[in-house]
C-alpha cells in the first residue's frame, strides 16, 4: 500500500451517552421538601462511580433527612 501511495484512516465514532427515554420516570413524591419532621420518614439514595486504576467503583449512600445520618451505603 505504501508504494501506491494509499494509507488506511480509522474514523472513531464520538460517544454518546444520551439513549433517548429509558424505562418509567418515577414521581417527584418530596416535591424538592428535603426536610423531614420525624427519624426515617424521608430516605435518599443516590449512586456514585468513581474510577480507581483500571476498575470503576460505585457507591450508594441511604440518608435519613431528618438528621442527615448515613443509614447504610453499599
Amino acid at each position: 500500500m505504501n508504494s501506491l501511495g494509499l494509507k488506511s484512516l480509522i474514523l472513531r465514532k464520538k460517544y454518546k451517552s444520551y439513549k433517548g427515554e429509558q424505562g418509567k420516570i418515577a414521581p417527584n413524591i418530596l416535591k424538592r421538601v428535603f426536610k423531614a419532621n420525624r427519624p426515617n420518614q424521608k430516605w435518599v439514595t443516590d449512586i456514585t462511580e468513581f474510577k480507581v486504576g483500571n476498575q470503576k467503583l460505585y457507591l450508594s449512600p441511604i440518608l435519613d433527612l431528618y438528621n442527615q445520618v448515613i443509614i447504610s451505603y453499599d
